[in-house]
Formats: structure tokens, C-alpha cells, sequence
């Protein structure tokens, strides 16, 4: 989440000023995320916001690729080879990471081709020897 992301609660539009993901606490695994809107510049407008859906906009031009259909995927090198399951997306600056369960991270632009469940990427040699 980056700022000038776009999110929708209802009817309304919020544009995160800034945002940063905090650690996954205890044995859950998922993080978390900590973000200010553009607008909400005091407690009353924070508390409007409390427990309300936040849905991410669609991004214009980009590749329908979404974390919550790539975590679980397998990954596999355009010759086949078999690299691991998605179990999570780490945010970036250069390129969404996708974290492996073997441990390896592979930039989400190496992605060639996307489909329910399977991921083929094209990574530079040695990539997965790291």
C-alpha cells in the first residue's frame, strides 16, 4: 500500500497518505498495516473509520494479478521446475516479493503467465541458489 493508493469503505473514498506494515503478532501470520488518509486529520474522523471494510481499488492498466489469489499458488520456472508454494506477498519498492515456502523470494515481475493456482515465472540463473 503505497500513498496516493486508493481504498473504498461504502460509498466513500479514502487516499492513503502514508502507510506502513507492521509484523504479524503472536503465531498469526499475517501482518498488518498501519495508514493515514488523506482528510482524516483528527480522532472523531479515525473513529468514523473504526471496523469498517476497506476494499482496494482495481489499478488501471494493471495485470488483475491480487495477494489473495497468488498466496497458495505453486511456482514454476517456464522450463517446469518445480519451485515452491506462494505463502506470502511482501511489499517492495522495486517489485512485490513473493515469498516462498522453501524461503526464496522471487520478484513478482518475473511472472509470465498466471493462472488459477499456478504461477510461471522466468527468474535470472541462480536465482533460487541464493
Amino acid at each position: 500500500m503505497a500513498p496516493g493508493s486508493t481504498l473504498r469503505s461504502g460509498d466513500r473514498q479514502l487516499v492513503v497518505s502514508s502507510a506502513r506494515r507492521l509484523p504479524a503478532r503472536g503465531e498469526e501470520r499475517t501482518s498488518y498495516w498501519l495508514a493515514s488518509f488523506a482528510g482524516i486529520c483528527d480522532r472523531t474522523g479515525a473513529e468514523a473509520l473504526a471496523g469498517a471494510l476497506l476494499q482496494a481499488e482495481a489499478v488501471p492498466g494493471g495485470e488483475g494479478l491480487w495477494v489473495h489469489e497468488l498466496i497458495g499458488s505453486e511456482v514454476v520456472g517456464v522450463s517446469g521446475s518445480d519451485h515452491g508454494r506462494v505463502v506470502a506477498v511482501e511489499a517492495n519498492p522495486a517489485s512485490d516479493l513473493l515469498v516462498l515456502d522453501t524461503g526464496a523470494l522471487v520478484p513478482l515481475r518475473f511472472v509470465v503467465e498466471a493462472g488459477p493456482g499456478r504461477l510461471v515465472v522466468d527468474v535470472p540463473e541462480g536465482l533460487f541458489d541464493l
